[in-house]
């Protein structure tokens, strides 16, 4: 598919922690919303589909809030309406919904797309790979934004990170597990490249949107299901249909979310507004990391009140998926020049990430982690 000329993502951290200080350093001297744009700024109308509904008011909340500041900023000459999975289309349909223009932008997950492009999957998270800080470091700094938007550009599509869920737990199961060959014939709810590892060890894998999976696992369709974490797990009442809760989510470290925009139209938008879109996304990143970090602790105790038993996945599953996982990567490696681009890049910054975050960070959250258990 030939590709399309985009914007750049080079700087994009720096331009948006510039604009963001713009508009705050005018909104403390005001009090009010600062005005960003000009009498001649247009008036705009855009919809934006969720992969999402508004019973997770974690990340559909992170949403909602993403299109109040471009309102703000904007001064209510920029309106986004927000339509939940499966109002406009369906939640694992979004890529293609702002891709065809059906809408001018989404809010989603890119590994729900990896059919489309198996290097789609580090625009989400990929099993034993970054953290959320690290995430955020790569795509950023790191030159894994400029990746992203270079592979995104076959799809019409531009993208900014637009949230994360920190690690996620292993998820709900209704027999217990303690070795690889424990897995082989579950049935279980899981996307991504995890899936694609938890199939090579024998798992049947199901790619279902979050509103399906309760009543999945509630009917014996599937043996185990992973969504998130504590907070939003408790939501959709998962606990009531399966009450073994593994972690840690090996396969997601940190799943980030992404805000898509149709590049055509973002092409289209003054700088002004592209600029409060990144800003926007950049705050909406921040905020939706807080509100499970602040919100998955009591969940989690409330899941234990209600009698869920919380076990950890054996070093030996865990070894067995990490060497599984890491022959994948390399067989689509050698087979995709644009998968081998984007994976080496990630590969070199995550070896180099991991020798520093195994010193200070590692000695840190060792020692007080564990005098809290």
């Amino acid at each position: 598919m030939k590709r399309r000329k985009f914007l750049s993502g080079a700087a994009v951290g720096t331009a948006t922690a510039a604009t963001l200080s713009a508009c705050n350093q005018a909104s403390n001297s005001t009090g009010s919303s600062p005005a960003v744009q000009t009498d001649e700024s247009p008036t705009i109308e855009w919809r934006l589909a969720s992969s999402y509904t508004p019973s997770l008011d974690t990340v559909y909340g992170g949403s909602e809030a993403f299109v109040e500041r471009v309102n703000q900023l904007s001064n209510g000459r920029f309106q986004i309406t927000i339509f939940a999975a499966g109002e406009l289309v369906p939640g694992l349909e979004v890529l293609d919904a702002v891709q065809q223009g059906t809408v001018q932008a989404g809010h989603t997950n890119s590994y729900y797309y990896r059919g489309k492009n198996e290097a789609l999957a580090f625009d989400t998270a990929v099993p034993f790979g970054l953290n959320f800080r690290q995430q955020t470091a790569w795509m950023y700094e790191g030159g894994g934004l400029e990746l992203i938007h270079e592979l995104l550009s076959d799809f019409n599509i531009i993208s900014f990170p637009g949230g994360n869920s920190g690690t996620q737990m292993g998820g709900w199961w209704k027999q217990e597990i303690n070795t690889p060959e424990d897995l082989n014939g579950i049935n279980m709810r899981i996307p991504g490249l995890g899936g694609a590892v938890l199939e090579r060890l024998g798992v049947n894998v199901q790619n279902l949107a979050g509103g399906e999976i309760f009543q999945a696992l509630q009917l014996g369709t599937i043996d185990a299901a992973e969504f998130v974490g504590p907070y939003d797990d408790e939501k959709l009442g998962l606990f009531k249909a399966a009450s073994i809760y593994y972690y840690p989510g090996w396969w997601e470290p940190a799943s980030q979310y992404s805000f898509y925009f149709n590049l055509d139209e973002w092409n289209a938008l003054p700088t002004e507004y592209q600029e409060i879109l990144k800003a926007a996304a950049a705050a909406t990143h921040t905020d939706i990391m807080a509100r499970y970090d602040s919100r998955n602790p009591a969940a989690l105790d409330s899941l234990l009140n209600e009698g869920v038993e919380l076990k950890r996945f054996s070093n030996e599953i865990m070894s067995a998926a990490r060497e599984v996982a890491f022959e994948l990567y390399e067989e689509l490696a050698s087979g995709d020049e644009s998968y081998n681009r984007i994976y080496t890049a990630w590969k070199e910054f995550r070896e180099s990430s991991n020798r520093w975050f195994s010193s200070s960070e590692l000695g840190f959250t060792d020692f007080a982690f564990g005098q809290e258990s």
